[in-house]
């Protein structure tokens, strides 16, 4: 079986950021994948699950609501190894492109207060698995430490 591509990128040289996974054409039009790393993958610990379930949560919310964007948004959702999150887009767009769009999304889970939108038993598969202070707490840190300084190694795969 052929390696598919995500398992290509060097993992051991990767850096938080915003990346452009893939490019898909889909009915006539293009869906980019972005990877938005938020941890060095195999070199610091990886996101508390509750905290990532949490985020995706709030991001999913924020995204399919920001009037700017909410058309083109076609998913949000955490990487099985717990370094971050995909984000699927209608359209071909690169890194640069989401910037302010990203800085906007952690700032929003990074300043949430309140009930996590669909944490209760009737709309979310595992209520129980959320943790919003830990939530807040990483958000703020990939604001601070990779959003707000993004270099061109933040932006293109190793």
């Amino acid at each position: 079986m052929n390696k598919i591509p995500s398992f290509t990128i060097d993992h051991c040289r990767l850096l938080r950021g915003i990346y452009v996974s893939r490019k898909d054409s889909v009915g006539g039009d293009v869906v980019t994948t972005f990877d938005i790393r938020m941890k060095e993958p195999n070199r610091e610990p990886a996101l508390h699950p509750g905290a990532l379930h949490t985020i995706e949560h709030l991001a999913a919310t924020f995204l399919r609501n920001d009037p700017e964007w909410r058309d083109r948004i076609v998913y949000w959702g955490p990487m099985g190894c717990l370094t971050g999150n995909y984000l699927l887009i209608r359209g071909d767009y690169e890194s640069e492109d989401i910037i302010d769009l990203m800085q906007r999304t952690f700032r929003f889970i990074a300043d949430y207060e309140g009930d996590i939108p669909g944490a209760a038993p009737r709309d979310c598969g595992n209520y129980l698995l959320h943790d919003l202070p830990m939530a807040r707490l990483e958000a703020r840190r990939y604001l601070n430490e990779v959003l707000l300084r993004l270099k061109p190694e933040n932006l293109e795969y190793p």
